[in-house]
C-alpha cells in the first residue's frame, strides 16, 4: 500500500514507520524537518506545513495514497484543510484522537456538571460538552506539543473526519502512552526518586487509587498499523487501551520492583500530602476504557508485555534524564518533614 504519514516523526510515529516498512508498504512522511532521525532508507519524505495541505494538491495527487495517517490534528480548521486537500486523491484517512473526548475527562477536570461517568468508557460513552483543558493546561501542552493550536478540540476533529462519505475515515482514541521517547515523562518523577535513594515515596490517596488506561508505545504503534491497513476499519472509531487498568499505586510498585527498590510507598490523606504532590481535579473519576471493539473487529493484541514495556521505559528514562523539570517537583525537604 502507498501510505502517507502526516507528522509521523515523533514519539509514536517512529515506531509506526518502522513497522510499516517491515511489512513492505511504501511509506511517505510529510513533516517540517525538525526530526528526521527515524526516517530510514527507502522512506520518502515531504518537507511541508501540514496546516497548508491545499498548497500540495498536485504532489498529493501524484502520491495517490491508499491511506493517510494524521498524527497531529488538533482543531476543526486543521481537519477541514486535510479533508479538502485529500478528497479525490486519497483512499481513506486514519485520525489519531484521544481519550480526552469523553465526558469523564471533563468530570476529572471539574468542567462538566453532574455525577461521575459510568465505566468502562466504550466508543459510545458520553462525550464532553466543555473544553478538555483549562487555559493553563493548554499553555503547558503547547510547550510540549508544537502541533497543538489555540482551537484544540478532538471532538470536532473526529466529527468532521467521519462526515465525508467520499473520503472514508477511521478514528483511534489513544490512551496515556508510555515508553522510550515519552514527552510527558510520565514515570520519571518516580524513577528519579528511586535513583536518588529515597527511602519513602509519598502518594496522595486519591492519586494512588486513580486508574487511567495506558498503552506501551510500540503496542500503540501496532494498533495504528493494524487500523491503517485494514479496510474493515472504515468508518469506525476504536479505543486503544490495555485490557486491564492498574491504579497509579500499582504502577509505582511495578516500577519499584523492576528497579529493585527496597523502600516504602506511603499513601497519605490529601491534607497531609505536601502541596507539590497533590493533583488537581476530581480523581474519583477514573479513565478506564474498553478496547474490546479493536480486539474483536481487527484482532488487536499487545506484542510487548507490560513488564517488558516498563523495563524498556525505565532504561530510557535513566539514560535520557530531562533537563527542564521544575525543581519544585522534587521538594524532598517537604517530603521528609511529612
Amino acid at each position: 500500500m502507498n501510505i502517507l504519514l502526516i507528522g509521523g516523526t515523533g514519539f509514536i510515529g517512529c515506531y509506526v514507520i518502522e513497522r510499516l516498512v517491515a511489512k513492505g508498504h511504501n511509506v511517505t512522511v510529510l513533516h517540517r524537518g525538525r526530526n528526521s532521525s527515524c526516517i530510514s532508507d527507502g522512506v520518502r519524505h515531504m518537507l511541508a506545513d501540514a496546516n497548508r495541505l491545499s498548497d500540495l494538491h498536485s504532489d498529493l495527487s501524484k502520491l495517490a495514497a491508499d491511506v493517510v495517517v494524521n498524527f497531529i490534528l488538533s482543531s476543526a480548521r486543521q481537519v477541514r484543510e486535510m479533508m479538502n486537500a485529500l478528497s479525490g486523491v486519497a483512499g481513506r484517512v486514519l485520525v489519531l484522537s484521544s481519550m480526552d473526548v469523553y465526558r469523564a475527562c471533563g468530570v476529572l477536570h471539574e468542567t462538566e456538571s453532574g455525577g461521575l461517568q459510568e465505566l468502562p468508557l466504550t466508543e459510545e460513552s458520553e462525550l464532553r460538552t466543555q473544553p478538555a483543558y483549562t487555559p493553563q493546561q493548554m499553555k503547558m501542552g503547547k510547550k510540549i506539543f508544537a502541533w497543538i493550536d489555540d482551537d484544540y478540540e478532538k471532538i470536532a476533529v473526529e466529527r468532521i473526519a467521519l462526515s465525508d462519505p467520499k473520503l472514508p475515515a477511521t478514528v483511534l482514541r489513544l490512551p496515556m502512552v508510555y515508553g522510550p521517547g515519552d514527552h510527558l515523562r510520565r514515570f520519571y518523577p518516580l524513577i528519579k526518586r528511586i535513583q536518588d535513594a529515597r527511602n519513602k515515596i509519598i502518594f496522595e490517596e486519591n492519586a494512588a487509587n486513580w486508574r487511567a488506561s495506558k498503552g506501551y508505545v510500540e503496542n500503540v504503534a501496532d494498533a495504528i498499523v493494524l487500523a491503517s491497513t485494514s479496510g474493515a476499519a472504515n468508518g469506525r472509531t476504536y479505543n486503544v487501551a490495555e485490557e486491564d487498568t492498574l491504579t497509579e499505586l500499582e504502577w509505582a510498585r511495578l516500577i519499584a520492583k523492576e528497579m529493585h527498590w527496597s523502600g516504602e510507598v506511603v499513601v497519605l490523606p490529601t491534607e497531609r500530602t505536601p502541596a507539590h504532590l497533590r493533583n488537581p481535579g476530581n480523581l474519583k473519576q477514573h479513565w478506564v476504557a474498553d478496547s474490546r471493539r479493536l480486539r474483536q473487529e481487527l484482532g488487536y493484541r499487545e506484542q510487548i508485555t507490560r513488564i517488558e514495556g516498563v523495563r524498556r521505559t525505565i532504561e530510557w528514562e535513566i539514560n535520557h534524564p530531562p533537563a527542564d523539570l521544575p525543581a519544585a517537583l522534587f521538594d524532598y525537604a517537604a517530603e521528609d518533614a511529612v
